[in-house]
């Protein structure tokens, strides 16, 4: 970069594209480093450029709110206001009141180093799937919802033939609607929440009746592709042997345990499973920012309590692409006129503000809707496999706690390396949480990536 920007925004989906557009439109020099090839994030994820794609919005929605963002950031850049750095992994942010540093690795193999200094930071560095371990989960052919549709936004391929979808929450329903629209076969979509927990919250829900249209549409398509759901089900086993050949379903009862005589098989060749998401903070944590439960404590600016840091969209509570859009675009007014000590504009920030307060009752709504079903843990075999990277499994967690007296999940991963694997224990934290009975808190980590040793050798000394 030839001039220092001011603001650098880490992440390009809705809520760092938000926030940039809004921040360079009040004439902030913007950096938009994000991991993907191209903008848009998960939820805009866009075809590989080589795939030749001819109609990427049949699997899109809210395809018009992309295209004005997509013009936007091209016209931005054009004019120089946003430099957007793309396949840039950034694994760790560090700085204060004199600036900050953003660390990325770039190139295929991600063995490149790149250092960047920007006077400010907005975090938009969204979320990642939670998945509830059951007898079979690491069998191939099972995967995660939001892989599955990944699979199909950006490379356009399907996962298998024939399908199950599973799990808890409003993702759901695109992965299954838009699995069935590309050719597959979905045999059954298979949700824990039922039509009476959504009826109870049908005031809030009611306040956002795009949202209930949006859901009415997916309904109907699942009818239209026959596509058999299943409410109050949970999956209870995935079975095959050198991949997911069929799955054991079953009925919940009120108090979310599976009703005996309920059990049924359903042959498939991929499921596709998902509990909700959860935020990522990485980055967030490196810099010292405060969490609220496992999500960024921002204040009605976006603002962290480390100065010149702000976050945005999933990172700060999972609320969906509408309230990252809104988040994004208070970040950035906020941003621009904190660095330039001017007032954002009053219109447009009350705007926002409504827009974001009515996605996040809604959020609220479907979060007290969507909950795993009650003692999955207690029902989870000793012999599963909770940590996958160390394959550690329920029995050697649950020994850990009651015959060695581990009393939190930091003692647990001592003594059984849950957690100590690639992942830093971003897939099985939520599990091991649940067996122990402790809080789901992020374990802080230095790097929110691996790097390779080359990278930090070559550092210079003072960072």
């Amino acid at each position: 970069m030839t001039e220092r920007p001011r603001l650098a925004v880490v992440g390009a989906g809705p809520a760092g594209l938000a926030a940039a557009l809004t921040a360079a439109a009040r004439g902030v020099r913007v950096l938009l480093v994000d991991a993907a090839e191209q903008a848009g994030g998960q939820f805009y994820r866009q075809p590989a450029a080589g795939l030749g794609g001819h109609r990427p919005h049949t699997s899109h929605h809210g395809w018009r709110t992309w295209e004005r963002l997509r013009t936007g950031l091209e016209r931005h850049r054009a004019a120089g206001r946003i430099t957007h750095l793309t396949d840039h992994h950034v694994w760790c942010v560090a700085g204060g009141s004199g600036g900050f540093t953003v660390y990325a690795l770039r190139g295929p193999g991600q063995e490149e180093g790149v250092a960047v200094r920007a006077d400010a930071v907005l975090l938009a560095t969204g979320g990642y799937e939670q998945v509830l371990p059951f007898p079979g989960w690491t069998l191939p052919g099972v995967v995660t919802a939001g892989g599955a549709q990944a699979m199909l936004k950006g490379q356009l391929v399907l996962p298998g033939r024939t399908a199950v979808v599973a799990g808890t929450g409003p993702l759901l329903l695109p992965v299954a609607t838009g699995l069935a629209a590309a050719g597959a076969r979905v045999a059954a979509l298979v949700e824990s929440a039922g039509p009476a927990a959504l009826t109870r919250r049908l005031p809030a829900l009611a306040a956002q009746p795009g949202k209930l249209a949006e859901g009415a549409g997916y309904a109907a398509r699942l009818l239209r592709h026959g596509v058999r759901v299943l409410p109050r089900h949970t999956v209870l086993a995935a079975h095959g042997t050198e991949r997911v050949e069929a799955v054991t379903v079953a009925a919940l009862d009120r108090a979310g345990r599976p009703r005996p005589g309920t059990a049924r098989r359903v042959r498939c060749d991929t499921l596709a499973v998902g509990h909700g998401l959860l935020p990522h903070t990485d980055l967030a944590e490196t810099l010292g920012c405060a969490l609220s439960g496992t999500a960024v404590r921002v204040d009605a600016e976006q603002r962290t309590d480390v100065p010149g840091v702000w976050a945005a969209g999933e990172a700060t509570g999972v609320g969906g692409a509408a309230l990252a859009l809104a988040e994004g675009r208070i970040a950035g007014h906020s941003a621009a006129a904190r660095l330039y000590g001017t007032a954002p504009d009053p219109r447009r920030w009350a705007a926002a503000d409504r827009a974001r307060t009515r996605a996040r009752a809604f959020a609220a709504a479907l979060d007290a809707v969507y909950a795993p079903p009650a003692g999955w843990a207690e029902r989870l075999p000793d012999e599963t496999v909770v940590c996958r990277c160390e394959e550690v499994t329920a029995g050697r967690v649950r020994e850990a706690v009651g015959a060695l007296g581990a009393g939190d999940a930091r003692t647990v991963k001592l003594i059984t390396r849950a957690g100590m694997g690639w992942c830093q224990g971003r897939m099985c934290g939520p599990a091991v949480a649940g067996l122990t009975g402790c809080p789901l808190d992020p374990g802080r980590r230095p790097f929110a990536r691996p790097v390779p040793l080359g990278v930090l050798a070559g550092l210079p000394d003072t960072e």
